[in-house]
């Protein structure tokens, strides 16, 4: 099983498109402004660029992990030891049988919802505690992550 890194891309690139929408002003992007104490003064001299770029090169990082979270068989992969030539015949016939099951959109974003809500929800929740954050800022920046994650999950699944 190969690694499909235009899915991983693509899903990475999805981030940029989740953060347009849910950090504009008319959505959460006010409210998210003033719970983690930036002005829109600050974010003028900003290079978008570099944010930009570093922030795909991250969600990268992230679908790259994802991707193991989201993908079924990857679990029959890692059984083996990440070598089919050295598995014994159960492994081909359970290919055979079950090589593109739960590939779709909807079992990935499931998964990616999961991962979100139980792994990136409580990283940001965490992280505000001792920052001080809200719970407001937490949900805003938290419920991105989750939202992101499912979308994310969902275009690595279903990208085969």
């Amino acid at each position: 099983m190969n690694i499909n890194f235009l899915a991983l891309l693509l899903a990475a690139v999805s981030t940029l498109a989740v953060g347009f929408v849910w950090y504009n002003p008319k959505v959460f992007g006010n409210i998210w402004m003033k719970e983690a104490g930036i002005k829109e003064e600050d974010a003028k001299g900003v290079n978008m660029i570099a944010v930009f770029g570093m922030s795909i090169f991250y969600a990268f990082l992230i679908s790259f992990i994802l991707q193991f979270l989201v993908i079924h068989q990857y679990g029959a992969i890692g059984m083996i030891g990440g070598d089919p030539s050295k598995a014994l015949p159960s492994y081909t016939a359970f290919f055979a049988d079950y090589g593109t099951a739960f590939r779709t959109f909807k079992h990935g974003a499931l998964h990616g919802f999961m991962t979100g809500l139980f792994f990136a929800l409580p990283v940001i929740g965490v992280g505000a505690l001792y920052e001080r954050r809200s719970w407001k800022y937490v949900l805003i920046a938290g419920g991105y992550w989750v939202v992101s994650c499912m979308i994310m999950g969902g275009i690595i699944c279903a990208m085969q």
